[in-house]
């Protein structure tokens, strides 16, 4: 998966899964646009993913996440729940707004 932290105001976590990168997803008058600098981050573990979510999750951060595997990682580290999942063209991704 790749992570990639802004900060500015505040945190923005992007987080997608590596096979995305550099696509493009439209479903009706939705989009993913993975081919943006935004999602251009390190390549990380399961794990570390876990990890920097749990770690950001305390500090009110702002978190878009997009594909099967950082879904994946996202429920597990109990930043999201099923409910908060959308799809486009069966990519599935989630926003977390605090």
């Amino acid at each position: 998966m790749l992570v990639k932290i802004h900060k500015s105001y505040r945190i923005v976590v992007a987080i997608c899964d590596t096979e995305l990168k550099n696509k493009q997803f439209e479903q009706e008058n939705k989009q993913l646009d993975l081919a943006s600098r935004f999602y251009d981050g390190e390549e990380k573990s399961k794990q570390e993913v876990i990890e920097i979510m749990k770690d950001y999750n305390q500090e009110d951060a702002t978190f878009n996440i997009v594909g099967k595997q950082s879904i994946e990682a996202a429920l597990e580290a109990g930043i999201i729940s099923k409910e908060g999942i959308k799809t486009i063209k069966d990519v599935p991704y989630a926003l977390v707004l605090m």
